[in-house]
């Protein structure tokens, strides 16, 4: 059996007079305040030592425990889904993800994931970091196309999450945003859940972890750009989340404020052709280069550009399409 992790976290000035779950969900992101607000009721949060409630409201200082228990373990079902494989060898594999395939199971989503199809393309995939997440070293948001490495081995998993942790992967994407961010720039931020809306994330907090994007303008339009932006930390969202506090939300991204722009745009501009076009969040990960978990040579990926996204850039650009 699997030993629970604990995190280990002092209140501090600023959670004086808050509750403990709100306390806890600005701090620790990655859990949601209803997985929260569960872990406190059945005592698996310890204040001070104590059992509480999550309406405890914290006085200062108080030395606080989160005990996160193993992953329940899922059956994951092998499906023969078609993979679209950039390069594979017996310690890994590159796909390129298409937009609207989710990367593994969870809430509420069994099958159809790229999981499902590598275990059905890799049947050894199994025993390869655990039950939940088999193989997986970092993740692309549902609609967001492009470059996926996953592990066949725990190797090369220990190896290439290293590389993650350390940030010397080079992970670059293609995004088209709302208006000019201007020619280059970088967002250093804090990062966490968003303390009202718990689907999205934001920098304007506090207390968080470190979220930085750079990027540079490859080409303006009337109305957009397109972005070539390399992150330096794998946060949620995090280009998402900073192009649209800075402004600039990414074409077709409704949960990030693009919709309520969108609405408003004549129907015949470029850019409301370039939204009916790609009907999905305008980020592609394009480019993936990290060293091989097994020979240390450094290996470099290219996604190409989907069809959808080729096509709202004719679009941006006024040029002809077969499909116009």
């Amino acid at each position: 059996m699997t030993a629970c992790d604990t995190i280990l976290l002092r209140a501090d000035e600023a959670g004086v007079g808050k509750r403990l779950d709100i306390f806890l969900a600005a701090r620790l992101p990655e859990l949601s305040r209803t997985r929260l607000k569960a872990l406190i009721e059945e005592g698996r949060v310890l204040v001070d030592g104590a059992q509480v409630r999550p309406s405890l409201l914290l006085r200062g200082h108080e030395a606080i425990a989160v005990d996160l228990p193993p992953p329940r373990p899922v059956d994951l079902l092998a499906e023969d889904l078609p993979l679209d494989i950039l390069f594979e060898d017996d310690a890994l594999i590159v796909i390129n993800k298409a937009a609207g395939v989710v990367v593994h199971p969870g809430a509420g989503v069994d099958s159809g994931t790229i999981v499902n199809a590598i275990l059905a393309h890799c049947p050894d995939l199994p025993g390869v970091g655990g039950v939940e997440r088999p193989g997986i070293v970092h993740r692309l948001d549902k609609e967001t196309s492009g470059c996926l490495v996953v592990a066949k081995s725990d190797v090369a998993l220990t190896a290439l999450q290293a590389q993650f942790k350390a940030h010397s992967v080079d992970k670059r994407y293609l995004a088209l945003c709302h208006g000019d961010p201007g020619p280059e720039g970088r967002f250093d931020t804090l990062h966490g859940r968003h303390p009202t809306d718990r689907l999205r994330f934001t920098s304007r907090l506090k207390h968080g972890r470190v979220a930085i994007t750079e990027w540079r303008r490859l080409e303006i339009f009337d109305g957009a750009c397109l972005l070539e932006i390399r992150i330096l930390t794998g946060r949620t969202h995090q280009i998402r989340m900073h192009f649209s506090e800075a402004g600039h939300p990414l074409l077709c991204d409704a949960l990030y404020g693009a919709t309520r722009r969108e609405k408003s745009l004549p129907p015949g501009s470029k850019v409301a052709r370039a939204v009916r076009r790609l009907g999905r969040h305008a980020l592609h990960a394009a480019h993936l280069a990290f060293d091989h978990p097994l020979t240390g040579a450094r290996n470099t990926f290219e996604a190409p550009l989907p069809q959808d996204f080729a096509l709202a850039i004719d679009a941006l650009r006024d040029s002809p399409s077969p499909t116009r």
